[in-house]
């Protein structure tokens, strides 16, 4: 039994609307985020201060943010950055707790989402944690391709480690594990979540999986089972990084996850209720 056991969840709107063809209002984001901010999620990933001819569905983020109430809420409200400049952005909206980085340890993954290098990219994650140092805001890294990657490039688990223990030293505790292609299996899971846990205490590590609907549970049974109890999904499961080519392959589906969090005891904070009436706004956004 898990009566005792806490799972916390972000809800990662800005995934799920970033790779969506058709224009959504402004209007209709903020009304289906600040619905999400009822919820109970521990973070709400709402935008991103990236390229907008890269991610034109993100270019509106900021007047998005303008239109958020956090009242009533106790989500963090997490935005991603993709250079300093972005994070600097980020840094002067007060309603931003959290600002996140996409680092990968694929150098072709680095080229096709960000558009640099493996050097150029550690440079990033220094400057902005000198950023959210100086605005008091948090910083989130991703670890894309911790299990794998599709494209031939060298890594194991001994990469990762070495990544984490480099951001460790650098103070940045704040890290998910990202599987955006689909490539990871429970094995590979638990065998890298438990070589994590183990090594550093005090980190607050995370896992983000984009998945087929009959392939998550037994993923996220293994990374539970090595001691990680953070995760991030996307209500009906829509998302899908553009910049792969595996958009189709979608984020953990959050009403099946909830479900799943109260059939095994787990604690998520969420009000059900409140989920149902965000999910039922999100048939506004996701119009097909």
């Amino acid at each position: 039994m898990n009566k005792n056991k806490s799972l916390l969840i972000t809800e990662t709107p800005r995934d799920a609307m970033q790779g969506w063809t058709m224009p959504i209002p402004v209007v209709t984001k903020a009304r289906y985020i600040n619905a999400l901010l009822q919820v109970g999620f521990e973070t709400v990933d709402c935008g991103s201060f990236v390229s907008a001819r890269a991610v034109p569905q993100m270019s509106d983020t900021a007047e998005v943010i303008e239109l958020l109430d956090l009242n009533g809420s106790d989500s963090k409200l997490m935005v991603i950055a993709g250079n300093t400049r972005g994070a600097l952005s980020a840094a002067t909206c007060g309603k931003i707790q959290t600002i996140g980085y996409p680092f990968s340890v694929s150098e072709t993954f680095l080229k096709l989402n960000l558009n640099t290098s493996p050097e150029i990219a550690w440079n990033t994650i220094f400057e902005l944690k000198s950023v959210c140092d100086k605005s008091k805001k948090d910083l989130r890294i991703y670890i894309a391709m911790a299990f794998g990657n599709p494209y031939g490039d060298p890594c194991n688990d001994q990469d990762i480690v070495s990544v984490v223990e480099k951001l460790y030293k650098a103070g940045i505790h704040d890290l998910v594990f990202s599987d955006i292609t689909g490539v990871s299996t429970p094995e590979g899971i638990s065998q890298l979540c438990n070589t994590i846990v183990n090594l550093f205490p005090g980190l607050h590590p995370g896992i983000h999986l984009h998945s087929k609907p009959g392939e998550w549970q037994l993923k996220v049974d293994a990374a539970i089972e090595a001691g990680i109890f953070r995760f991030e999904s996307a209500i009906g499961g829509y998302g899908g990084c553009p910049m792969t080519g595996y958009e189709l392959l979608g984020n953990i589906d959050t009403l099946a996850l909830a479900d799943w969090c109260d059939r095994k005891h787990f604690r998520t904070g969420i009000d059900q209720d409140k989920l149902r009436q965000a999910s039922r706004i999100s048939h506004e956004v996701f119009v097909l």
